[in-house]
């Protein structure tokens, strides 16, 4: 009768794990409430069905892993013996055994199971020289006076199982996840003058918002799971106050041109609140998936990046250094999106998408208006490089890009636009701690109907420091040429480098070339605090040599949860 008071002795642990589990699942039929959601079970903190103290522990395979057992105790041989010879004693989640515990027939019967199923084990596995003629006699006897408990256990477990399955094959609980972000950031420019107009070689007008100012913007995403290979995304958007023009004018083909010459990643002042995502997302094969949506669906987000550090909220200051403009043009709303992952280390993602969809003014629909169609090519020849190679058709209404980095308009009337870029970025991650990067873009763009065309390039060289002198922290380098007009030879006065200069009808490209140098530095101070001072030096602002130099301050502070 030994092993009876070893099952005796080691039974706690074991019996709680099938009725706990049968009691808490949830029943099998459609409901909105998260905590009946497959999904949300144990672990999740939602589901309050499982307390601590109930929830069971795995295997144990010493007595020394339970702390709450001595040697001095009058029941540790027995466990000792359950544990070295059968391997089936279990414990709670604090490492104790609570082995004074009342136990009901149910559990010891659910104890016995356990031991009998692990003797079977032994026995099937030709070690049954470990188990007696004594224990399985014993064994008998105890399944014979527990045969009632015992199979009601089993039934209560095929019914468990039954019922598992069944919410598996019929459940349909949606679930919701909140996150969000709140960038706040401090910068300033110094005095600086330019020569604006006309631009003829003579420094005319002083650069008016040099004064540091304030800008936020804040973001709350839902993301709703339908299935786990399907989500709709959702997110709401805030953001309040920009950097100020450098010169003002009345001249409306002035205006036209960039003034500010540079726009922060996080500045978007929407002034009210709007939604800037609504896309689903579908996983349709294990190599495909396909995004469609109202809002927020671009390149931007549709495209996978080499630059692993781009973001405005933790990553480069400016929007010209979070990825090559080409990527930015259109700024669509809504559209579709596919991503094929068609090698191991190849995938290809295109994208179809509109400024303003729905929109029932004339030119403004889903397929007409502006309109932008992108394909990347994404390559790791390397595990420490990545390539993307992409191509663009954007097709403007007004002449503008809204790429909202350097020369984005390219006419100087307001014509329509018709435009093909093409572009490359590639990373190159020397060690873990340094990454070097590149990229550059060409734009070639002609009004419909009408001769001539206009040109653009741009280039970026970055360096990446991960965990700079502290794991989580992050320091960056950029030195690039944001888009820039080359070459134009559009007709009837649409030339914009002449329009602002002689006004002739003159063919050619801008007189100089900007260049901006960025450096930042991101202070990780807990996982969902980060606060990013650094630097942006622009030289010949606008493509105009003869304009003062711009350095501009920044402080960004960013909260993530």
């Amino acid at each position: 009768m030994w092993l009876a008071w070893l099952i005796i002795a080691g039974i706690h642990g074991f019996e709680q794990k099938a009725i706990a589990q049968e009691d808490s699942l949830p029943a099998a039929k459609e409901s909105t409430d998260l905590t009946s959601s497959p999904l949300f079970l144990s672990p999740s903190p939602v589901d309050q069905s499982l307390s601590e103290s109930d929830e069971p522990m795995a295997q144990v395979t010493s007595v020394s892993q339970l702390k709450d057992v001595q040697p001095t105790d009058w029941a540790f041989p027995a466990l000792q013996s359950l544990v070295e010879r059968y391997g089936c004693i279990a414990g709670y989640p604090d490492n104790s055994y609570r082995g004074n515990r009342a136990l009901t027939r149910y559990e010891f019967a659910a104890g016995v199971n356990a031991c009998l199923d692990r003797v079977n084990e032994l026995i099937a596995t030709s070690t049954s020289d470990l188990v007696s003629r004594e224990d399985l006699a014993t064994l008998q006897k105890l399944q014979s006076e527990f045969a009632n408990e015992l199979a009601m256990l089993r039934g209560r477990i095929d019914s468990l199982e039954a019922r598992t399955n069944d919410v598996a094959a019929n459940q349909f609980s949606t679930t919701t996840k909140l996150s969000g972000l709140l960038i706040v950031g401090v910068q300033g420019r110094s005095s600086n003058r330019g020569d604006v107009n006309p631009r003829d070689g003579i420094k005319d007008t002083n650069d008016s918002g040099t004064n540091i100012n304030l800008i936020s913007l804040t973001q709350l995403s839902l993301t709703t799971q339908f299935t786990p290979r399907s989500y709709l995304f959702t997110s709401l958007l805030y953001g309040k106050g920009g950097t100020s023009p450098r010169f003002n004018n009345n001249d409306v083909t002035r205006d036209r041109v960039s003034r500010n010459d540079v726009l922060l990643g996080y500045e978007f002042p929407t002034n009210n609140v709007i939604i800037n995502h609504l896309h689903y997302h579908w996983l349709v094969a294990d190599n495909l998936a396909v995004m469609v949506g109202t809002e927020g669906v671009n390149m931007t987000n549709a495209f996978r990046g080499p630059n692993q550090v781009e973001s405005a909220a933790t990553g480069p200051l400016s929007l010209f250094a979070q990825r090559n403009p080409i990527l930015n043009m259109g700024f669509g709303h809504g559209g579709l999106a596919v991503d094929w992952q068609f090698a191991k280390r190849a995938s290809l993602q295109a994208v179809y998408s509109s400024y303003q969809p729905g929109n029932p003014g004339k030119g403004s629909g889903l397929f007409d208006g502006n309109t932008t169609t992108g394909v990347q090519l994404l390559l790791t020849p390397t595990d420490a490089v990545d390539l993307s190679l992409y191509y663009v058709n954007n097709y403007s209404s007004d002449g503008c890009l809204l790429t909202f980095v350097g020369d984005e308009c390219l006419t100087a009337k307001s014509e329509p636009l018709q435009t093909n870029a093409v572009g490359a970025t590639v990373t190159w991650q020397i060690s873990p701690r340094i990454t070097f990067g590149a990229w550059g873009g060409y734009t070639t763009s002609y009004i419909p109907g009408r001769s001539g065309n206009v040109e653009t390039t741009n280039y970026m060289l970055f360096l990446n420091f991960p965990d700079l002198f502290a794991k989580g922290n992050l320091g960056g380098i950029y030195i690039g040429q944001p888009p820039k007009i080359t070459n134009s030879n559009l007709t009837d006065g649409s030339n914009v480098p002449d329009s602002i200069n002689t006004g002739l009808g003159r063919a050619g490209g801008q007189p100089g070339t900007t260049t901006q140098i960025e450096a930042f530095y991101r202070f990780q101070l807990t996982d969902n605090i980060s606060i990013t001072p650094g630097i942006i030096h622009i030289l010949e602002p606008g493509n105009t040599p003869d304009s003062d130099p711009v350095t501009i301050g920044i402080l960004r502070s960013t909260f993530i949860f």
